[in-house]
């Protein structure tokens, strides 16, 4: 497998599902998953001028805190991280992230706080191709 897809989003990593506050008539996400998914789309726009990808893939997550104080989760902070490609259009959509290789918080790092990512295309002989029916799907259009 190659690894032709690398990001790097600054700013401290904040999970979407765990930081809601609720309103009179339902929840919303909080002020700072907002910030953060704010940012963190301007700077994947501002690097990712390629085309949307719409086939299976590996994503691999290194989060770098920057104080152990409100310690996330890792599946909500890859939740998030897989949210946010699919809002920035790098993924057609979340699902197609089959695996996270060796994703894992890697570490804390006080002065700049961020999370490397890396897309590994699947191989198309990949069990991943004859699985998933939204696969099996787009590869019948194509």
């Amino acid at each position: 497998m190659n690894q032709p897809y690398t990001f790097t989003i600054t700013g401290r990593p904040i999970t979407k599902k765990n930081s809601m506050r609720r309103t009179k008539n339902s929840l919303m996400q909080s002020k700072q998953y907002a910030a953060y998914e704010e940012s963190a789309l301007w700077q994947l726009k501002v690097r990712h001028k390629e085309n949307t990808i719409d086939c299976p893939v590996i994503m691999t997550a290194l989060y770098y805190m920057p104080n152990r104080k409100s310690w996330p989760d890792l599946i909500g902070l890859l939740q998030a991280t897989c949210d946010i490609l699919e809002k920035a259009a790098i993924l057609a959509n979340d699902r197609l992230v089959v695996g996270f290789g060796d994703s894992r918080i890697a570490g804390i790092d006080k002065q700049n706080p961020h999370v490397d990512i890396g897309i590994e295309i699947v191989p198309t002989d990949g069990i991943a191709y004859t699985l998933d029916p939204y696969v099996l799907k787009n590869m019948r259009r194509a």
